[in-house]
């Protein structure tokens, strides 16, 4: 009963405080079984990841249903469900275009890496379209969950930790440290990365509370 005297911002401020904690724990779990070379496949140091186990990125698989009928059942509620899943499969689309323009390398003419992200950051703008607090709670979740791991990247590539935080692919790992940390660590995790969170999360919750809660 005390949740429903919040405002919208202090009850999402609230929702996101402890799948933030929970993500931050994964993430420092992850870097020290890297670092101590725990088995494969809960853990991996290649590139990108090597789809090991134990990571966030399907994290929002879990919260965003959380969130969305948390919200839902606060009245603050979609447009409509249909909305909610196409646009989500929408932004998805576009982040996942925009992400090859601007981080492939096969790909290069001027202003590449703007076009992309810009792309990127259009799939997350119509996530607010059909469910504005949806949207506003999976990205401050997003930030939340990323910032750390820019942090770990800084580091880890600051200090060539064999760890796939700083796992580097050629021709990228060719440039300076400051340009290499923007270009593959910044811009992914604080734009490609979070427009993830949203549209997957959106997708997800986006389904379940219209299973468990349509009347």
């Amino acid at each position: 009963m005390a949740n429903t005297a919040l405002p919208p911002r202090k009850f999402i401020n609230r929702l996101i405080m402890y799948p933030a904690i929970i993500t931050l724990v994964i993430t420092l779990l992850r870097l020290t079984g890297e670092l101590l070379r725990w088995p494969a496949p809960l853990f991996s140091t290649a590139e990108g990841g090597g789809f090991a186990i134990i990571g966030i990125s399907w994290l929002p698989i879990i919260f965003g249903p959380y969130f969305a009928v948390k919200l839902f059942d606060r009245n603050l509620r979609p447009s409509g469900f249909g909305k909610t899943i196409i646009f989500a499969i929408a932004g998805f689309v576009l982040m996942g275009f925009g992400a090859t323009v601007a981080f492939t390398s096969s790909i290069q003419f001027s202003f590449h890496i703007l076009v992309g992200l810009l792309l990127i950051v259009g799939g997350a703008a119509l996530q607010y379209i059909p469910w504005r607090e949806l949207a506003q709670t999976l990205i401050a979740y997003a930030f939340l969950a990323r910032v750390p791991v820019v942090i770990v990247m800084f580091f880890a590539m600051r200090g060539n930790w064999p760890t796939h935080y700083s796992a580097v692919p050629p021709p990228f790992d060719k440039l300076a440290f400051w340009p290499k940390f923007m270009y593959l660590a910044v811009a992914p995790q604080l734009v490609m990365w979070v427009v993830y969170t949203m549209t997957i999360g959106a997708l997800c919750g986006g389904i379940y509370a219209a299973i468990v809660r349509r009347k």
